[in-house]
């Protein structure tokens, strides 16, 4: 079962994702998409702040470009995967600047070929960033176009969706957004 959890910056997407993932009763993977670049200080405390609200018993996976490959490879009938997030995962593909199209394709295709057939629960999470104005620069307006792009074509495949605004889980598809996560 697929649960794509979106909204904006800081709305409490995370942790409505992790509460779902601690009513869990099989094993919790956590697969972290974000790269650390050197000398981010904030991203750095962001990153410890998730760190210290993980559970120890989740097994943690910092995966890279290829999601596809680490869900399917971490993905068991009664094990819970919770991706943390689309959003910095897409950044590994361009960086407001420049991007990878070929490669973001390739990645992407590999993805949405992947998540439906993984068993067990999937959680998604993933930012809405594309309400507010048409950002200059071609690369940032690439980023937003894609993530936009991908947050709909994984949608379209999971079962459920929820939209976090201010702490507040709103369901988009597939009922109550904070009941029960079997199929």
């Amino acid at each position: 079962m697929l649960h794509l959890i979106t909204g904006g910056a800081r709305s409490g997407k995370s942790a409505h994702a992790e509460a779902l993932a601690l009513a869990h009763p099989g094993p919790v993977v956590y697969l972290a998409t974000a790269a650390l670049a050197a000398g981010d200080d904030e991203f750095a405390v962001r990153i410890a702040h998730h760190r210290a609200r993980r559970p120890a018993h989740w097994r943690v996976v910092e995966t890279d470009e290829d999601l596809a490959g680490a869900l399917a490879a971490h993905a068991a009938p009664d094990t819970l995967l919770l991706v943390d997030c689309l959003t910095l995962w897409l950044a590994r593909f361009g960086d407001g600047a420049t991007a990878r199209e070929a490669a973001f394709a390739d990645a992407r295709a590999a993805l949405l070929a992947t998540l439906p057939c993984l068993p067990g629960t999937t959680l998604l999470v993933t930012n809405e960033i594309g309400w507010g104005v048409v950002p200059l620069g071609a690369g940032v307006r690439w980023f937003v176009d894609e993530l936009g792009r991908l947050n709909q074509a994984v949608a379209a495949c999971s079962a459920r969706v929820t939209l976090v605004a201010c702490g507040l889980p709103l369901a988009l598809k597939g009922g109550a957004p904070d009941g029960p996560l079997s199929p």
